[in-house]
Protein backbone atom coordinates (compact mmCIF):
# COMPACT_ATOMS: atom_id res chain seq x y z
CA UNK A 1 0.00 0.00 0.00
CA UNK A 2 1.55 3.19 -0.64
CA UNK A 3 0.47 6.65 0.97
CA UNK A 4 -0.38 8.28 -2.46
CA UNK A 5 -1.62 7.07 -5.58
CA UNK A 6 -2.54 8.64 -8.46
CA UNK A 7 -5.59 7.24 -10.67
CA UNK A 8 -7.26 8.51 -13.62
CA UNK A 9 -5.77 12.43 -12.50
CA UNK A 10 -6.85 12.20 -9.17
CA UNK A 11 -5.23 11.81 -5.78
CA UNK A 12 -6.75 9.28 -4.00
CA UNK A 13 -5.50 6.59 -1.37
CA UNK A 14 -6.31 3.54 -1.14
CA UNK A 15 -10.08 1.93 -0.80
CA UNK A 16 -11.91 -1.06 -0.01
CA UNK A 17 -13.78 -3.22 -2.36
CA UNK A 18 -16.87 -4.79 -1.55
CA UNK A 19 -20.20 -5.29 -2.97
CA UNK A 20 -23.12 -6.95 -4.70
CA UNK A 21 -23.54 -8.61 -8.17
CA UNK A 22 -26.93 -7.00 -8.62
CA UNK A 23 -29.58 -4.30 -6.55
CA UNK A 24 -31.57 -7.35 -5.39
CA UNK A 25 -28.52 -9.06 -4.17
CA UNK A 26 -27.25 -6.04 -2.49
CA UNK A 27 -28.19 -7.17 0.95
CA UNK A 28 -24.91 -7.55 3.20
CA UNK A 29 -24.71 -10.50 5.06
CA UNK A 30 -23.47 -10.25 8.79
CA UNK A 31 -20.87 -12.42 10.55
CA UNK A 32 -20.02 -12.17 14.03
CA UNK A 33 -16.14 -12.92 14.63
CA UNK A 34 -15.59 -11.95 17.69
CA UNK A 35 -17.79 -10.51 20.86
CA UNK A 36 -17.56 -8.68 24.13
CA UNK A 37 -17.06 -11.08 26.89
CA UNK A 38 -19.52 -9.46 28.55
CA UNK A 39 -22.41 -8.85 26.35
CA UNK A 40 -25.61 -7.83 27.71
CA UNK A 41 -28.32 -11.36 27.58
CA UNK A 42 -31.35 -10.01 26.67
CA UNK A 43 -34.50 -11.84 25.11
CA UNK A 44 -36.61 -10.35 22.07
CA UNK A 45 -39.96 -11.84 22.34
CA UNK A 46 -41.79 -12.06 19.31
CA UNK A 47 -44.82 -9.56 19.44
CA UNK A 48 -48.40 -11.00 19.57
CA UNK A 49 -50.67 -11.07 16.22
CA UNK A 50 -53.69 -9.21 17.60
CA UNK A 51 -56.28 -8.76 15.15
CA UNK A 52 -57.49 -10.58 11.97
CA UNK A 53 -55.81 -9.90 8.25
CA UNK A 54 -52.44 -10.51 7.35
CA UNK A 55 -49.57 -9.57 9.52
CA UNK A 56 -46.89 -6.55 8.82
CA UNK A 57 -44.90 -7.79 5.83
CA UNK A 58 -41.54 -7.14 8.06
CA UNK A 59 -41.03 -9.04 10.87
CA UNK A 60 -40.38 -6.07 13.39
CA UNK A 61 -38.87 -8.68 16.26
CA UNK A 62 -36.77 -10.61 13.84
CA UNK A 63 -35.34 -7.22 12.96
CA UNK A 64 -34.92 -5.84 16.28
CA UNK A 65 -33.51 -9.49 17.48
CA UNK A 66 -30.86 -9.26 14.37
CA UNK A 67 -29.80 -5.11 15.13
CA UNK A 68 -28.63 -6.43 18.60
CA UNK A 69 -26.99 -8.96 17.82
CA UNK A 70 -24.97 -7.23 14.90
CA UNK A 71 -23.98 -5.12 17.22
CA UNK A 72 -22.05 -7.05 19.31
CA UNK A 73 -22.89 -5.68 22.91
CA UNK A 74 -25.59 -8.40 23.04
CA UNK A 75 -26.62 -11.82 23.31
CA UNK A 76 -29.45 -12.34 22.07
CA UNK A 77 -31.63 -15.26 23.53
CA UNK A 78 -32.79 -17.76 20.18
CA UNK A 79 -36.32 -17.24 19.72
CA UNK A 80 -36.79 -21.31 19.56
CA UNK A 81 -35.53 -21.41 23.25
CA UNK A 82 -38.49 -19.06 24.60
CA UNK A 83 -40.86 -21.64 26.73
CA UNK A 84 -42.71 -18.60 27.41
CA UNK A 85 -44.22 -16.07 25.00
CA UNK A 86 -45.45 -12.88 27.33
CA UNK A 87 -46.81 -9.82 25.38
CA UNK A 88 -47.17 -7.73 28.23
CA UNK A 89 -45.06 -6.66 31.34
CA UNK A 90 -47.53 -8.28 33.60
CA UNK A 91 -47.50 -11.59 31.80
CA UNK A 92 -43.65 -11.76 32.68
CA UNK A 93 -42.69 -13.95 35.18
CA UNK A 94 -39.26 -12.51 36.38
CA UNK A 95 -37.57 -15.82 38.19
CA UNK A 96 -38.26 -17.69 34.44
CA UNK A 97 -35.87 -14.93 32.99
CA UNK A 98 -33.64 -14.17 35.45
CA UNK A 99 -32.74 -17.84 35.63
CA UNK A 100 -32.24 -17.93 32.44
CA UNK A 101 -30.14 -14.89 32.73
CA UNK A 102 -31.83 -12.93 30.66
CA UNK A 103 -31.31 -8.75 31.99
CA UNK A 104 -34.04 -7.14 29.81
CA UNK A 105 -37.10 -8.46 27.98
CA UNK A 106 -38.71 -6.72 24.95
CA UNK A 107 -42.75 -7.58 24.66
CA UNK A 108 -45.33 -6.00 22.83
CA UNK A 109 -48.08 -6.91 20.19
CA UNK A 110 -49.04 -5.69 16.60
CA UNK A 111 -52.44 -4.97 16.14
CA UNK A 112 -54.08 -4.31 11.98
CA UNK A 113 -55.61 -0.93 12.03
CA UNK A 114 -57.13 -1.12 8.34
CA UNK A 115 -56.02 0.69 5.44
CA UNK A 116 -52.23 -0.88 5.29
CA UNK A 117 -51.24 0.38 9.47
CA UNK A 118 -50.38 -1.16 12.40
CA UNK A 119 -50.44 -0.59 15.81
CA UNK A 120 -47.92 -1.66 17.73
CA UNK A 121 -46.88 -1.29 21.19
CA UNK A 122 -43.74 -2.59 23.29
CA UNK A 123 -42.13 -2.67 26.26
CA UNK A 124 -38.98 -3.10 27.86
CA UNK A 125 -38.36 -4.66 31.47
CA UNK A 126 -35.22 -4.96 33.68
CA UNK A 127 -35.76 -8.42 34.71
CA UNK A 128 -32.43 -8.32 36.94
CA UNK A 129 -35.08 -5.44 39.02
CA UNK A 130 -31.58 -3.23 39.58
CA UNK A 131 -29.56 -5.95 41.40
CA UNK A 132 -26.38 -6.10 39.23
CA UNK A 133 -26.16 -10.05 40.08
CA UNK A 134 -27.56 -12.77 38.50
CA UNK A 135 -29.27 -15.12 39.95
CA UNK A 136 -28.26 -18.77 40.38
CA UNK A 137 -32.03 -20.20 41.25
CA UNK A 138 -35.65 -19.40 41.15
CA UNK A 139 -34.99 -18.95 44.88
CA UNK A 140 -32.87 -16.17 44.69
CA UNK A 141 -35.75 -14.21 43.20
CA UNK A 142 -38.36 -14.52 44.80
CA UNK A 143 -38.43 -11.27 46.54
CA UNK A 144 -37.54 -9.00 43.48
CA UNK A 145 -40.75 -10.74 41.63
CA UNK A 146 -43.10 -9.91 44.21
CA UNK A 147 -42.29 -6.46 43.13
CA UNK A 148 -43.22 -7.05 39.68
CA UNK A 149 -41.09 -6.27 36.66
CA UNK A 150 -39.49 -2.40 36.23
CA UNK A 151 -40.65 -1.39 32.54
CA UNK A 152 -37.35 0.91 31.08
CA UNK A 153 -39.86 2.17 28.44
CA UNK A 154 -43.05 1.96 27.01
CA UNK A 155 -44.18 3.18 23.82
CA UNK A 156 -47.22 2.95 21.13
CA UNK A 157 -46.32 3.68 17.59
CA UNK A 158 -49.31 3.91 14.61
CA UNK A 159 -47.65 2.77 11.21
CA UNK A 160 -47.72 1.78 7.64
CA UNK A 161 -46.68 -1.81 6.21
CA UNK A 162 -44.16 -0.06 4.36
CA UNK A 163 -42.76 1.97 7.18
CA UNK A 164 -42.23 -1.33 9.39
CA UNK A 165 -38.72 -1.91 8.83
CA UNK A 166 -38.33 1.49 9.88
CA UNK A 167 -39.74 1.22 12.72
CA UNK A 168 -38.82 -2.11 13.62
CA UNK A 169 -34.54 -0.08 13.44
CA UNK A 170 -36.00 2.72 15.96
CA UNK A 171 -37.42 0.63 18.12
CA UNK A 172 -33.41 -0.97 18.38
CA UNK A 173 -32.38 2.45 19.04
CA UNK A 174 -34.58 2.81 22.06
CA UNK A 175 -33.52 -0.51 23.32
CA UNK A 176 -29.56 0.04 22.80
CA UNK A 177 -30.22 3.21 24.24
CA UNK A 178 -31.87 2.33 27.32
CA UNK A 179 -29.31 -0.58 28.02
CA UNK A 180 -26.12 1.15 27.24
CA UNK A 181 -26.43 4.83 27.43
CA UNK A 182 -25.45 5.46 23.75
CA UNK A 183 -27.73 6.84 21.17
CA UNK A 184 -28.51 3.58 18.68
CA UNK A 185 -27.24 3.97 14.76
CA UNK A 186 -29.22 1.37 13.56
CA UNK A 187 -31.66 3.77 11.66
CA UNK A 188 -28.89 5.45 9.69
CA UNK A 189 -27.67 4.51 6.25
CA UNK A 190 -24.50 4.11 4.26
CA UNK A 191 -23.10 5.22 1.08
CA UNK A 192 -20.92 3.67 -1.03
CA UNK A 193 -19.63 3.49 -4.36
CA UNK A 194 -20.65 -0.02 -6.35
CA UNK A 195 -17.89 -0.88 -9.13
CA UNK A 196 -19.84 -3.28 -11.65
CA UNK A 197 -17.87 -5.42 -14.54
CA UNK A 198 -19.73 -6.86 -17.83
CA UNK A 199 -16.63 -8.82 -17.68
CA UNK A 200 -14.28 -9.59 -14.92
CA UNK A 201 -10.96 -9.29 -16.89
CA UNK A 202 -12.15 -5.99 -18.31
CA UNK A 203 -12.11 -2.57 -16.80
CA UNK A 204 -15.36 -1.09 -15.04
CA UNK A 205 -18.35 -1.26 -16.62
CA UNK A 206 -20.22 1.39 -14.88
CA UNK A 207 -20.06 2.69 -11.28
CA UNK A 208 -23.10 2.94 -8.67
CA UNK A 209 -23.23 5.85 -6.03
CA UNK A 210 -25.63 3.74 -3.78
CA UNK A 211 -27.37 4.02 -0.48
CA UNK A 212 -28.72 1.81 1.72
CA UNK A 213 -29.33 1.03 5.71
CA UNK A 214 -27.02 0.52 8.24
CA UNK A 215 -28.04 -2.90 7.78
CA UNK A 216 -27.11 -3.24 4.16
CA UNK A 217 -31.05 -4.02 3.51
CA UNK A 218 -32.60 -1.60 0.93
CA UNK A 219 -29.86 -0.47 -1.49
CA UNK A 220 -31.05 1.81 -3.92
CA UNK A 221 -28.98 4.44 -6.74
CA UNK A 222 -28.56 7.47 -6.35
CA UNK A 223 -25.76 8.15 -9.57
CA UNK A 224 -24.93 5.74 -12.38
CA UNK A 225 -22.25 6.64 -14.45
CA UNK A 226 -19.90 5.05 -17.51
CA UNK A 227 -17.14 7.09 -14.85
CA UNK A 228 -15.51 6.80 -11.70
CA UNK A 229 -17.48 8.18 -8.53
CA UNK A 230 -15.47 8.44 -5.59
CA UNK A 231 -15.37 10.48 -1.86
CA UNK A 232 -18.85 10.19 -0.90
CA UNK A 233 -19.41 12.62 2.27
CA UNK A 234 -22.55 12.89 3.95
CA UNK A 235 -24.08 16.77 4.87
CA UNK A 236 -24.59 16.80 8.49
CA UNK A 237 -28.76 17.27 8.23
CA UNK A 238 -28.50 13.74 6.08
CA UNK A 239 -29.96 15.15 3.33
CA UNK A 240 -27.18 15.68 0.61
CA UNK A 241 -24.08 13.92 -0.27
CA UNK A 242 -20.71 15.67 -1.87
CA UNK A 243 -19.05 12.98 -4.00
CA UNK A 244 -16.28 13.17 -6.90
CA UNK A 245 -17.48 12.05 -10.40
CA UNK A 246 -15.32 11.73 -13.97
CA UNK A 247 -17.49 12.59 -16.03
CA UNK A 248 -15.87 14.45 -19.45
CA UNK A 249 -12.65 12.98 -18.63
CA UNK A 250 -12.49 15.59 -15.99
CA UNK A 251 -12.32 15.60 -11.82
CA UNK A 252 -14.91 17.57 -10.34
CA UNK A 253 -17.11 17.84 -7.05
CA UNK A 254 -20.49 17.28 -6.96
CA UNK A 255 -23.41 17.13 -4.88
CA UNK A 256 -26.49 15.73 -4.86
CA UNK A 257 -29.63 15.57 -2.73
CA UNK A 258 -30.52 12.56 -1.77
CA UNK A 259 -34.08 12.63 -1.93
CA UNK A 260 -34.80 14.53 -5.36
CA UNK A 261 -31.43 13.24 -6.91
CA UNK A 262 -30.52 16.63 -8.03
CA UNK A 263 -27.10 17.55 -8.39
CA UNK A 264 -24.98 20.48 -9.37
CA UNK A 265 -21.40 20.47 -10.10
CA UNK A 266 -19.45 22.78 -7.39
CA UNK A 267 -15.54 22.45 -8.49
CA UNK A 268 -13.84 21.51 -11.39
CA UNK A 269 -10.92 23.18 -11.47
CA UNK A 270 -7.52 21.58 -13.76
CA UNK A 271 -6.05 18.75 -12.01
CA UNK A 272 -7.33 17.42 -8.44
CA UNK A 273 -11.14 18.05 -7.49
CA UNK A 274 -11.04 15.87 -4.42
CA UNK A 275 -11.62 14.40 -1.31
CA UNK A 276 -14.91 16.12 -0.11
CA UNK A 277 -16.08 16.51 4.09
CA UNK A 278 -18.60 18.64 5.19
CA UNK A 279 -18.36 21.22 8.15
CA UNK A 280 -20.09 20.21 11.43
CA UNK A 281 -22.60 23.14 10.24
CA UNK A 282 -23.02 22.05 6.67
CA UNK A 283 -21.84 25.46 5.06
CA UNK A 284 -18.44 24.68 3.99
CA UNK A 285 -16.84 21.58 2.42
CA UNK A 286 -13.35 20.84 2.99
CA UNK A 287 -11.48 19.63 -0.23
CA UNK A 288 -8.19 18.85 -1.71
CA UNK A 289 -7.59 20.62 -5.34
CA UNK A 290 -4.17 20.80 -6.70
CA UNK A 291 -4.39 23.16 -9.77
CA UNK A 292 -2.11 21.11 -11.78
CA UNK A 293 0.43 21.33 -8.84
CA UNK A 294 1.07 19.80 -5.23
CA UNK A 295 -2.20 18.97 -3.48
CA UNK A 296 -3.36 21.36 -0.84
CA UNK A 297 -6.58 21.53 1.48
CA UNK A 298 -9.32 24.34 0.68
CA UNK A 299 -12.53 25.54 2.20
CA UNK A 300 -15.37 25.69 -0.32
CA UNK A 301 -18.54 28.08 0.66
CA UNK A 302 -21.25 25.19 -0.56
CA UNK A 303 -23.51 28.09 -1.49
CA UNK A 304 -21.48 30.96 -2.90
CA UNK A 305 -18.55 28.62 -4.25
CA UNK A 306 -15.88 31.37 -2.61
CA UNK A 307 -12.38 29.28 -1.85
CA UNK A 308 -9.89 29.51 0.84
CA UNK A 309 -6.98 27.87 1.12
CA UNK A 310 -5.89 26.17 4.09
CA UNK A 311 -2.67 24.20 3.75
CA UNK A 312 0.79 25.83 2.16
CA UNK A 313 4.09 24.38 0.84
CA UNK A 314 5.36 21.56 -0.98
CA UNK A 315 4.03 19.13 0.81
CA UNK A 316 1.37 16.54 -0.40
CA UNK A 317 -2.02 17.52 2.10
CA UNK A 318 -5.27 14.90 1.39
CA UNK A 319 -7.58 13.67 3.35
CA UNK A 320 -9.11 16.34 5.47
CA UNK A 321 -11.80 15.89 7.91
CA UNK A 322 -13.06 18.40 10.66
CA UNK A 323 -12.98 18.47 14.40
CA UNK A 324 -16.25 17.89 15.73
CA UNK A 325 -16.67 21.93 17.26
CA UNK A 326 -15.50 23.17 13.34
CA UNK A 327 -12.48 25.07 14.36
CA UNK A 328 -9.83 22.66 13.12
CA UNK A 329 -9.20 20.23 10.27
CA UNK A 330 -6.99 16.96 10.88
CA UNK A 331 -5.41 15.98 7.37
CA UNK A 332 -2.92 13.44 5.97
CA UNK A 333 0.52 15.44 4.94
CA UNK A 334 3.92 13.80 3.73
CA UNK A 335 5.39 17.05 4.67
CA UNK A 336 7.47 15.06 7.73
CA UNK A 337 8.43 12.47 5.34
CA UNK A 338 6.47 9.71 5.96
CA UNK A 339 2.46 10.13 5.68
CA UNK A 340 1.29 11.34 8.80
CA UNK A 341 -1.73 13.05 10.55
CA UNK A 342 -1.69 16.80 10.98
CA UNK A 343 -4.27 19.00 12.40
CA UNK A 344 -4.96 22.63 11.40
CA UNK A 345 -6.16 25.64 13.38
CA UNK A 346 -8.68 27.62 11.40
CA UNK A 347 -8.58 30.70 13.14
CA UNK A 348 -4.73 31.36 12.44
CA UNK A 349 -3.81 28.45 10.39
CA UNK A 350 -1.13 27.07 12.65
CA UNK A 351 0.14 23.02 12.30
CA UNK A 352 0.51 20.60 14.58
CA UNK A 353 1.64 16.77 14.22
CA UNK A 354 -0.57 14.74 16.04
CA UNK A 355 0.43 10.96 14.84
CA UNK A 356 3.99 9.96 15.54
CA UNK A 357 4.11 6.15 16.03
CA UNK A 358 3.97 3.85 12.97
CA UNK A 359 5.54 4.60 9.93
CA UNK A 360 2.00 5.55 8.33
CA UNK A 361 -1.00 7.42 9.37
CA UNK A 362 -3.40 8.68 7.22
CA UNK A 363 -7.13 9.18 6.68
CA UNK A 364 -7.95 10.06 10.31
CA UNK A 365 -11.60 11.45 11.77
CA UNK A 366 -12.42 12.46 15.17
CA UNK A 367 -15.06 10.50 17.00
CA UNK A 368 -18.21 12.70 18.05
CA UNK A 369 -16.71 13.72 21.58
CA UNK A 370 -13.16 14.69 19.80
CA UNK A 371 -10.87 12.24 22.15
CA UNK A 372 -9.83 10.41 19.85
CA UNK A 373 -9.03 9.74 15.98
CA UNK A 374 -9.86 6.60 13.83
CA UNK A 375 -7.73 6.20 11.27
CA UNK A 376 -5.42 3.80 9.20
CA UNK A 377 -1.87 2.96 10.46
CA UNK A 378 0.82 0.67 9.58
CA UNK A 379 3.61 0.12 12.79
CA UNK A 380 5.04 -3.53 11.94
CA UNK A 381 4.29 -3.96 8.42
CA UNK A 382 0.84 -4.43 7.70
CA UNK A 383 -1.90 -1.72 7.72
CA UNK A 384 -4.84 -1.53 10.36
CA UNK A 385 -7.58 0.51 11.59
CA UNK A 386 -6.47 1.97 15.18
CA UNK A 387 -7.61 4.59 17.63
CA UNK A 388 -4.93 7.83 18.55
CA UNK A 389 -5.68 9.25 21.86
CA UNK A 390 -5.90 12.81 21.39
CA UNK A 391 -5.07 13.40 25.51
CA UNK A 392 -2.48 10.06 26.25
CA UNK A 393 -1.73 9.68 22.82
CA UNK A 394 -2.02 6.26 23.14
CA UNK A 395 -2.40 4.20 19.56
CA UNK A 396 -4.37 1.18 20.00
CA UNK A 397 -4.93 -1.10 16.87
CA UNK A 398 -8.43 -2.30 16.35
CA UNK A 399 -8.02 -4.78 13.84
CA UNK A 400 -5.64 -7.32 12.57
CA UNK A 401 -6.12 -8.23 8.74
CA UNK A 402 -2.99 -7.19 6.55
CA UNK A 403 -4.75 -4.59 4.33
CA UNK A 404 -7.31 -2.62 6.37
CA UNK A 405 -8.66 0.64 4.78
CA UNK A 406 -11.12 3.06 4.15
CA UNK A 407 -12.74 3.85 7.85
CA UNK A 408 -16.06 5.49 8.67
CA UNK A 409 -17.28 6.21 12.41
CA UNK A 410 -21.09 5.74 12.64
CA UNK A 411 -22.61 8.60 14.16
CA UNK A 412 -22.22 7.53 17.78
CA UNK A 413 -19.30 6.94 17.78
CA UNK A 414 -19.61 3.20 18.86
CA UNK A 415 -18.70 1.27 15.53
CA UNK A 416 -16.10 1.28 12.15
CA UNK A 417 -16.22 -0.05 8.80
CA UNK A 418 -13.75 -0.38 7.07
CA UNK A 419 -12.39 -2.39 3.83
CA UNK A 420 -10.74 -5.40 4.58
CA UNK A 421 -9.53 -9.13 2.70
CA UNK A 422 -11.77 -12.33 3.93
CA UNK A 423 -10.94 -15.61 2.03
CA UNK A 424 -8.93 -13.54 -0.89
CA UNK A 425 -11.14 -11.19 -1.27
CA UNK A 426 -12.21 -7.77 -0.29
CA UNK A 427 -15.23 -7.46 1.95
CA UNK A 428 -16.35 -4.75 4.36
CA UNK A 429 -15.63 -5.32 8.18
CA UNK A 430 -16.80 -3.32 11.09
CA UNK A 431 -15.16 -3.18 14.66
CA UNK A 432 -16.57 -1.26 17.59
CA UNK A 433 -14.17 1.52 18.90
CA UNK A 434 -12.50 -0.52 21.77
CA UNK A 435 -11.49 -3.41 19.56
CA UNK A 436 -13.87 -6.19 21.26
CA UNK A 437 -16.28 -6.19 18.77
CA UNK A 438 -15.70 -7.35 15.36
CA UNK A 439 -17.87 -8.26 12.47
CA UNK A 440 -17.56 -9.23 8.54
CA UNK A 441 -20.51 -8.31 5.92
CA UNK A 442 -19.46 -10.21 2.93
CA UNK A 443 -21.32 -9.58 -0.19
CA UNK A 444 -22.43 -11.60 -2.83
CA UNK A 445 -19.77 -10.38 -5.19
CA UNK A 446 -17.98 -7.43 -6.76
CA UNK A 447 -16.52 -4.48 -5.62
CA UNK A 448 -17.57 -1.39 -3.34
CA UNK A 449 -15.58 1.57 -3.02
CA UNK A 450 -15.42 3.89 -0.11
CA UNK A 451 -17.80 3.24 2.48
CA UNK A 452 -19.21 6.74 4.31
CA UNK A 453 -21.57 5.92 7.53
CA UNK A 454 -24.54 8.45 7.70
CA UNK A 455 -25.16 10.70 10.48
CA UNK A 456 -28.51 10.42 12.74
CA UNK A 457 -31.46 10.99 10.12
CA UNK A 458 -33.62 12.22 12.66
Amino acid sequence: MKFLKYCLGVFITTCICFTTASYAEGILNIEITQAQDAALPVAIVPLKWEGSGAPPSQDISAIVNADLARSGEFRVMPTNMMRQLPSTPAQIEVPYWRVLGMEAVLVGSVKAQGNDSYQVQVWLVDTMQGQGKRPTSVADTNAEASQGPKVLFSKEFLVNNRHVRTLAHHISDLVYEALTGYRGAFSTQIAYVNVQFANPKKPPSRYVLEIADADGYNPRPLLTSKDPIMSPSWSPNGKQLAYVSFERNRAGIYVSDIETGNRRLLTSYPGINGAPAWSPDGRKLAVVLSYGNVPKVYLLDVASGNLQQVTFGTSIDTEPSWMPDGKSIIFTSNRGGQPQVYQVSLADNSIKRLTFEGNYNARASATPDGTKLVMIHRGQGDFNIATLDLNTNEVSVLTGARLDESPSLAPNGRMVIYGTVDSGRRVLGGVSIDGRVKLLLPAASGEVQEPAWSPFLS
